[in-house]
């Protein structure tokens, strides 16, 4: 699995230099993702139940983020985060070409809460199950109308400079980066009885690192500052950052 994944992505790091644009890599990880939970759902040892359940919850988690991420690199300039990265390293393809083997390396990490739930017991109890199912669904559900909601906003020319805080967005600056953090508890339930059970634990506390402090927010953040300046500032004060929550009011909405 891990030497197919650097084969995808080594193709992505081709495709992002005849393209000139890495968001290509968006895609694939979440591809590779999403095919490493088929196949250890395929390969495991564990109930038949609790594989069927981490096939359809990683199976579409990926297929569903993926064609999502491939109709913006598709249809769009590359993102601004990686045009300021493309920058800020003048180009350099060896230092892409390191950053796409990196992408390989998260694969299999992020594969590792996957290999636990694959070797759920036949034990494994039913309302543990349900409960997986219910927080995939859930968080699948989220993430898809967070993203619906930011490209109708962004498809409007009027908002072009402007920060989108319609639904979802109105009280978290980052949606779908909640449920995407949310989605990794599944697989936590998914895993109790399990023997690598504590592996399962490693998805929602690494997706929290990397969203929090890593390649998610922070490079996100700077982009929207770099791009909505002032805007952006003032949705930063009156939005909570990725836990939804009642938004404070902003200063021009204050009575006197």
């Amino acid at each position: 699995m891990g030497a197919l994944t650097l084969l995808v992505m080594a193709w992505g790091w081709q495709w992002q230099r005849r393209h000139a644009n890495a968001g290509i890599v968006d895609v694939l990880w979440a591809a590779c993702v999403g095919a490493s939970a088929v196949w250890l759902a395929a390969w495991g040892d564990g109930a038949v139940a609790a594989r069927l359940a981490l096939a359809a919850l990683g199976g579409l988690w990926g297929l569903r983020l993926a064609l999502h991420l491939w109709q913006r690199v598709r249809h769009e300039p590359e993102d601004g985060r990686y045009r300021h990265l493309r920058a800020h390293w003048q180009g350099n393809q060896g230092k892409f070409l390191a950053f796409f083997v990196g992408q390989a390396l998260l694969v299999v990490l992020f594969a590792l809460p996957f290999a636990a739930a694959a070797r759920s017991p036949v034990a494994t109890f039913w309302p543990w199950i349900a409960l997986a199912l219910a927080i995939g669904a859930m968080s699948l559900i989220g993430e898809a109308i967070a993203d619906r909601q930011l490209a109708r906003f962004r498809a409007d020319p009027a908002n072009r400079g402007r920060t989108c805080r319609d639904g979802l967005w109105r009280y978290s600056r980052h949606p779908n980066y909640f449920f995407e953090w949310l989605h990794w508890f599944a697989y936590a339930a998914l895993s109790v009885g399990s023997p690598w059970a504590w592996m399962a634990w490693l998805g929602p506390l690494l997706m929290y690192v990397f969203l929090r402090w890593i390649s998610g927010i922070p490079y996100t953040e700077a982009q929207a500052l770099r791009t909505r300046g002032d805007d952006y500032r003032a949705y930063q004060r009156s939005t909570p950052m990725l836990f939804p929550w009642l938004p404070r009011p902003r200063a021009k909405d204050k009575t006197p």
